[in-house]
């Protein structure tokens, strides 16, 4: 977590936080902000919203002092003091919990200043630093990190245990985590819920609800904004614009904008009236089930709102699927987990469960309880430990999860891809479907080795849609799709014909899209007798009860007998917590050994081939037969290397999944 200060000069007289005042910025050639104007006041939380490359990230760098202006001015208190999410984290032996406490430079200097004295035997200075730390509620500090960590998902066991020991999408959450630590006047959260799950994200907002600073985020996610924000701002035309209220309130007033002018006005009637015939005849088949209700609002928000997308750069919708089993899958008492050489690993247990044609399961729980698990069981990509998965005859499945975007082939363009599946299909029919998901023109026949996270999920999605699934399972597809992208998916997947299992942080699309919720907990699944809401309580509840529960743990040892065992329970349960940990990730950490050793070879090898094939000597005719085996061993080489960064990631992705 970086801090900084900004030592910038308010205007007498004005009482505003942050001021840009005719700000114009450019990176390179590219301009991204001219002479734009707005302001913050204290105590605000604004989402910053806009299209990738509108410059978000940009803007943070600016309020960070890490980049200043072309033109125009901006201004700040100069003794602010900033916390923001860092990108990288060491590989330290420090344990989590003391990687949390950096986040608090205050008291780690005043720690500094004590251990200076007590050195120094000067008695007097060592009293005062012991009340500055005491004053700074410096004794408190280790509960109110261990609260952040374990309202982040870590386990009790785990605060303990070294950073290095965890991997990327945890760390990230180390570095939040240290990030709330900080003692900070702003806040900058930049995706913060990109690698939290829905449990964590729920903690996240009830803390950020109680954070008394100045907060700006970016973020994909509508609920999460709607539920933070009291601001947004909005980056367009290279201009920032303040509107007051959360993202929904933002959209409806675009939308209003945007349905004046007549050119945008067309469109977004067909949106309306094709999203109204769906709610009509939707609302003619709703029970009074929670959750239907709940859908049924959802999608009528959805039509509020649809103007302010009335100039997204695409809309899309899945092909009508064959006719489908019913039911689709049966499983009957199975036991979903992983083969290791250790022995079997069963992360769900004792599922029965039978899915009837046309049903749409929101799948809930915290991660690790295994909902990823289960996915792939349905999907057949993962076989059962025990028990019988069958398959209703006629059934065809679309499967998305994000380590499947490690599956595509760089080197090959969308079209290649979408040929692959349909051969005989004429190219100018497979560019018009393409077009449909934005990409065209020359992105549809251009190498996607470039393309960007939500570039790589959009073209996924499409090669899904392509085949005309009847029960569609999604595992987070929304990770590395943009507001605009989301929109178009939730629009889509409302108006699916067949059969939906959907695991998602995000909310908005679980609202839109699923009637009912089963929840993965404690390595089981079991209905969820509530809508989103309830879930919502119930997550806070359950952290509450953690919290507590962790602070008896770490109770004094006169709380007499019961205590003492709840303490040697609670760490059996931990102890066998790990030890499920380290034979499921044991196979998986040797396989990225193995092919980190093999990449390492063959790097060199590489820069061996390269200077070779670079060097003007190696082009004398008595080079040639030598330069011709270089060149044919180089390629190889590259494409070895390809493959085993791809294994590479798909490793490290499972192995994040296990936590």
């Amino acid at each position: 977590m970086h801090r900084s200060k900004i030592a910038l000069s308010l205007k007498p007289g004005r009482h505003v936080v942050i001021r840009f005042n005719q700000f114009s910025l450019a990176r390179g050639t590219k301009p991204l902000f001219d002479a734009t104007t707005f302001a913050l006041n204290p105590g605000e939380k604004a989402g910053l919203v806009g299209a990738n490359g509108a410059g978000k990230s940009t803007l943070f760098s600016v309020l960070r002092g890490d980049l200043h202006a072309d033109g125009g001015d901006f201004s700040m208190p100069p003794s602010w003091q900033i916390a923001h999410v860092a990108q990288d984290t060491p590989a330290v032996d420090r344990t989590a919990l003391d990687y949390t406490l950096d986040g608090d430079a205050q008291l780690r200097a005043i720690e500094a200043r004590i251990a200076a004295a007590s050195a120094a035997h000067d008695g007097a200075a060592e009293a005062h630093e012991h009340a500055a730390f005491a004053d700074a509620d410096g004794y408190t500090a280790p509960a109110r990190a261990e609260a952040l960590l374990l309202g982040l998902g870590f386990t009790l066991a785990q605060t303990r245990e070294p950073v290095s020991s965890f991997s990327g999408g945890w760390r990230m959450r180390l570095n939040l985590a240290q990030a709330l630590m900080c003692r900070s006047d702003l806040l900058l959260l930049d995706e913060p819920t990109n690698h939290l799950d829905l449990d964590a994200i729920v903690w996240l907002e009830d803390w950020l609800h109680r954070y008394p600073g100045t907060l700006i985020v970016i973020s994909h996610d509508r609920e999460f904004l709607d539920s933070v924000c009291n601001v947004t701002l909005h980056l367009e035309n290279r201009q920032i614009k303040r509107y007051g209220g959360n993202y929904s309130q933002f959209e409806i007033l675009r939308a209003q904008q945007i349905a004046l002018q007549q050119s945008a006005y067309e469109k977004q009637q067909k949106t309306v009236e094709h999203l109204q015939s769906f709610i009509n005849r939707f609302k003619a088949k709703a029970t009074k089930a929670k959750q239907a209700q709940s859908r049924v609002k959802a999608l009528e928000k959805m039509e509020l709102i649809a103007p302010a997308h009335a100039s997204s750069p695409f809309t899309f919708e899945f092909r009508t699927p064959d006719a489908a089993p019913n039911p689709m899958i049966v499983m009957d008492e199975v036991r979903c987990g992983y083969h290791t050489e250790s022995g079997d690993v069963p992360i769900v247990e004792d599922v029965t469960l039978s899915i009837q044609n046309g049903q749409r399961i929101g799948l809930l729980g915290a991660n690790g309880q295994g909902k990823s698990t289960l996915i792939k069981t349905l999907a057949a990509t993962l076989d059962a430990l025990s028990g019988t998965v069958r398959q209703g005859k006629g059934l065809r499945i679309g499967y998305f999860a994000q380590h499947q975007l490690e599956t595509l082939r760089p080197d090959d363009s969308p079209i290649q891809h979408l040929a692959r599946l349909a051969p005989d299909t004429r190219e100018q029919e497979l560019r018009d479907f393409l077009g449909g998901f934005n990409f065209s023109g020359e992105m549809a026949t251009a190498k996607i080795a470039p393309f960007s996270g939500g570039e790589k999920a959009r073209l996924a999605l499409a090669l899904i849609i392509w085949q005309k699934p009847n029960l569609l399972l999604l595992d987070e597809p929304t990770n590395h799709l943009d507001l605009e992208t989301r929109h178009a998916l939730t629009m889509a997947l409302a108006q699916f014909e067949g059969t939906l299992i959907l695991v998602s942080h995000d909310r908005a699309l679980l609202r839109a899209t699923t009637d009912i919720f089963m929840l993965v907990a404690k390595h089981r699944l079991q209905p969820f007798d509530g809508d989103l809401d309830d879930y919502r309580d119930w997550l806070l509840q359950h952290a509450a009860e953690a919290r507590a529960a962790a602070k008896d743990a770490n109770g004094s040892a006169d709380g007499g007998q019961d205590s003492s065992q709840s303490r040697k329970e609670q760490r059996r349960l931990e102890a066998q917590e790990r030890q499920k940990l380290s034979h499921l990730k044991k196979p998986l950490q040797s396989k990225i050994a193995k092919i980190e050793k093999e990449m390492d070879a063959l790097q060199k090898e590489k820069a061996a081939l390269d200077a070779f094939v670079a060097d003007s000597a190696s082009y004398e005719p008595a080079m040639k037969t030598k330069l011709t085996d270089s060149i044919r061993r180089q390629a190889d080489v590259n494409a070895r290397l390809d493959t085993l960064e791809h294994e590479w990631l798909e490793a490290h992705d499972e192995l994040e999944q296990i936590g």
